[in-house]
């Protein structure tokens, strides 16, 4: 395992870290505290020293689980996200009375002092605009009630909004399928010491080469409930992309790459980029921590390997995902 920094917060992570959505359950099941136990000694045993998390995942599970893992592993961090685990999301969810409850309850949760880092989650595009939201963070730093913060986001627009505050991370989608945060965006996150956290790495699968035009997911999973964007932003889901195109955009890739492990290639494609600090790929479970891990073990990407990455992106996905988020 590699490590790289995460910006301002100077902390040492492991490139490849993991992201607990489904931890201790695939999307939509039941939490099993047992499996989320063993999936994150099982990361920590492949050299991963950083878990993402949210006070919304699993109920609260998750950051209970996390935490129980950090409190008794120093050398590990961590970042929670807050703000969206009441709905409907508003940008009052945003507000500093909210923002204070949210980290009181990030920190019962996680049993912690304070907490390594706390990004602002996806809040709507206005919440860039009130700085008080902003100035609220600055406070509970201030306090000592958390070390550093950010923002995750949906769109490169509110990430380079973010940068008017002292954030220290930007957490965004980028993969394969989502190449525009490279453009612009990147660049300046180095600038300003920024740290980048690259979710949704495998497009909520498609980038696994796995999926057929007849696979199907559970009733209750996102993958068959939010193709269209009807619980939260359709970019969370398969990066935004028609799940067929997706399938046939992976398919070349795998073929045009010569690759059976489409993964871990897609993985390391993310790595290729100095200006991210880490990849979130997600586990439920502790067998696919190495699925994702043997990423950081692949040797780079070459030249003519990167275009054909660009150029099935330019076939199949540019229009109309690259001019959405």
């Amino acid at each position: 395992m590699k490590f790289r920094t995460l910006g301002k917060t100077g902390y040492s992570i492991s490139e490849v870290s993991l992201g607990t959505w489904q931890l201790g359950g695939k999307w939509g099941t039941p939490f099993d505290p047992k499996d989320a136990a063993d999936t994150l000694a099982e990361a920590y045993n492949h050299g991963v020293n950083f878990f993402d998390t949210a006070d919304g995942y699993q109920d609260g599970e998750s950051e209970k689980a996390v935490g129980q893992f950090v409190r008794s592993h120093p050398d590990v961090h961590f970042t929670t996200k807050i703000g969206r685990k009441e709905s409907p999301l508003t940008v009052d969810h945003f507000n500093p009375e909210h923002l204070t409850r949210y980290v009181d309850e990030s920190l019962t949760n996680m049993g912690v002092d304070a907490l390594d880092m706390v990004l602002l989650h996806c809040p709507p595009m206005p919440t860039y605009y009130m700085p008080e939201t902003f100035f609220a963070m600055d406070k509970l730093k201030k306090a000592g009630k958390i070390k550093n913060y950010g923002v995750s986001v949906e769109r490169v627009e509110e990430a380079i909004k973010a940068m008017s505050y002292d954030i220290s991370a930007v957490e965004i989608i980028f993969n394969m399928f989502r190449l525009r945060p490279a453009d612009l965006f990147f660049d300046l996150a180095k600038k300003n010491n920024i740290g980048i956290l690259a979710r949704v790495p495998l497009a909520s699968g498609l980038l696994t080469g796995k999926f057929t035009a007849d696979t199907k997911f559970a009733p209750e999973d996102h993958r068959t409930t939010n193709r269209n964007g009807e619980q939260f932003d359709k970019g969370e889901t398969f990066s935004g992309v028609d799940y067929l195109t997706g399938v046939k955009a992976a398919n070349e890739l795998k073929e045009r790459l010569g690759t059976d492990n489409l993964a871990a290639t897609a993985l390391r494609f993310i790595l290729m980029y100095d200006a991210v600090s880490a990849v979130i790929p997600g586990a439920s479970n502790p067998t696919q921590i190495d699925r994702n891990t043997v990423a950081a073990e692949l040797p780079p990407l070459t030249d003519d390997q990167m275009k054909i990455v660009r150029d099935v992106y330019d076939k199949y996905i540019k229009n109309p995902v690259d001019y959405l988020w």
